[in-house]
């Protein structure tokens, strides 16, 4: 069993973002990817989540590298928090290291970790196992998919893709390779799940640029454009459109500042020099003459987008005839943010062309014919559908089946599971300790579900600390109970209801007192049980007790 390979997902599966996951073969693991996801509206606090990779940590004499697909904060937005627990050599091409080691300088640890560069068509020796990079297209320049090479077949790991044949800097999906995969045989399919409920093929990038050069030909003050920092391909078109009606471009927000600069130094983003301005200089130009390429696409509160839209942008503020051009659709769970911003910018008198009212937004990730052209050039004899809520993954995998695949060669994981592969068979064989560790301010993992549940009990009912000082050697209590409430009720209107607690506190720590109990964890407890019900009976909240005893 040992000379068997396991795919273990260790985050992203099922869930948005976060993605990573391990292969192991004998005494050697490679991880793929390194993602990371953004808290859900009741993670209090909390600013990223990460993967949990204690089994990595486990095994961490076996880890040779990290293997990255792409350059998107889902699949590298982990690597500092988890290169120091874990530094390993990292492999990708040159944009997704570029923006790693843009990070890594943010953690103050770029100097710490050893990157290697990687083209596509590259492979990289782990081992027994080769890592070949092969060229799909994506929303981000660079992206590859991963084909394993392993002693007992071929693993092929799509990574993010669509496939589109006129990408804008001319670097097509490397089909034939796939293809030629699929004649020698593929063991094993991963493959992006996150479009497949859409039906057809996704549209070009190329046909964006048609709908922005139009839009720009009508547009009679600035142009704001919102779009992804990582969109590269999207930047270009819409600089090319500006260029073309004469106007200058600069860019606003610390992550487009960075990747447009990461990338005009790479060479993947190109600008006639003088047609690129800083925020600064935008009054020195007729509204005309200006475009602003800005991130906040997801109404983010404290984007730039968002920023300009409430008027607390120190730089750039809504002026008439402006247009403003979201240049991207929502992740799910972002709907109401969005819909915020949209409204606001109305407010304020500007114009605003989003999804539903021109082709401003393609998407990266492949619809159901791609999805079929994939499977039907690798034909692998199984199959594991990857990237994507649960929902998609049910979806690729009837896919999978109306395509001629038996169901017993399908697998649905869950995070944390083991996939067991032999030259002959797979199978589902137990699953290892994993999860999500909460990223909050500089602190890592030190926010559990028991922290988060205490947010989410004071974010709904408030807190009552109750403060006492009693006389140890006379059993008498000297001061108090003061009581202090925040976010339970407004003390000043609820007078009544304060005093009453005061007492029945009172009461209870004079009975306590009387029966000479003086240790302190019973006279809390009694104290914060008798006010828990007597706030209940009369309130039907349930507000966090603090029980504050002094001895004097």
């Amino acid at each position: 069993m040992d000379s068997n390979i396991k795919i273990i997902p260790l985050g992203g599966l099922g869930e948005i973002g976060k993605n990573i996951t391990a292969i192991e073969y004998k005494d050697e693991i490679i991880v793929i990817d390194c993602g990371v996801s953004f808290p859900d509206e009741d993670m209090y606090g909390v600013d990223l989540v990460i993967p949990d990779i204690s089994y990595l940590l486990e095994n961490s004499n076996k880890v040779k590298g990290i293997f990255l697909t792409h350059g998107h904060e889902d699949h590298i937005g982990s690597l500092p928090y988890i290169l120091k627990q874990l530094n390993v050599p990292i492999y990708g091409t040159r944009l997704t290291l570029g923006i790693v080691e843009n990070k890594l300088k943010e953690h103050g640890m770029d100097s710490d970790c050893e990157l290697n560069t990687v083209e596509v068509g590259d492979t990289v020796k782990a081992g027994e196992l080769n890592i070949e990079f092969i060229r799909v297209t994506h929303s981000i320049a660079d992206s590859c998919a991963m084909a394993i090479h392993t002693p007992i077949g071929v693993i092929l790991h799509t990574g993010d893709f669509k496939i589109d044949y006129t990408p804008i800097d001319g670097s097509v999906i490397d089909l034939e390779r796939i293809s030629s995969l699929g004649k020698q045989g593929v063991l094993l399919l991963m493959a992006d799940s996150t479009n497949v409920e859409r039906p057809g093929h996704t549209i070009s990038e190329r046909a964006i640029g048609e709908t922005l050069t139009r839009i720009f030909s009508n547009a009679r003050g600035r142009v704001i454009v919102a779009t992804f920092a990582s969109n590269i391909h999207r930047m270009q078109q819409i600089i090319d459109a500006s260029v073309k009606y004469g106007r200058k471009v600069t860019f606003s927000g610390r992550s487009m500042e960075n990747i447009s600069q990461l990338a005009m130094e790479l060479g993947y983003l190109h600008i006639p020099e003088g047609d690129i301005i800083t925020v600064d200089e935008i009054n020195n130009y007729p509204n005309e003459q200006v475009t602003i390429i800005t991130t906040g696409s997801q109404g983010e509160p404290m984007s730039a987008l968002a920023r300009i839209a409430f008027s607390t942008h120190r730089k750039i503020t809504i002026e008439p005839k402006d247009l403003f051009i979201i240049s991207a659709s929502p992740i799910p769970g972002n709907e109401k943010l969005i819909s915020r911003v949209v409204n606001q910018l109305y407010k304020k008198g500007a114009d605003v062309i989003y999804e539903d009212l021109e082709e401003v937004h393609v998407s990266g990730h492949a619809y159901q014919e791609e999805l079929k052209l994939i499977h039907a050039l690798v034909h692998p004899k199984f199959f594991m559908p990857v990237h994507g809520e649960y929902r998609h993954l049910r979806h690729h995998s009837n896919l999978a089946k109306k395509l001629g695949m038996e169901e017993s060669d399908i697998f649905i994981l869950e995070t944390g599971e083991v996939l067991e592969l032999s030259s002959e068979e797979a199978k589902i064989a137990g699953r290892v300790p994993t999860g999500s560790v909460f990223v909050d301010g500089l602190g890592v993992g030190d926010v559990g579900n028991i922290v988060l549940r205490d947010r989410k009990h004071l974010a709904q009912d408030g807190m009552i600390t109750i403060v006492a000082t009693i006389e140890r050697e006379s059993y008498n209590i000297i001061a108090g109970p003061d009581i202090i409430t925040r976010g339970f009720v407004y003390a000043k209107e609820s007078e009544d209801l304060i005093n009453e607690s005061k007492e029945i506190v009172r009461r209870e720590l004079e009975n306590c007192l009387d029966n000479r109990i003086i240790e302190w964890y019973v006279l809390k407890a009694n104290m914060k049980k008798s006010l828990e019900k007597f706030l209940y009976e009369k309130t039907k909240r349930r507000p966090i007790i603090l029980p504050i005893i002094m001895e004097v």
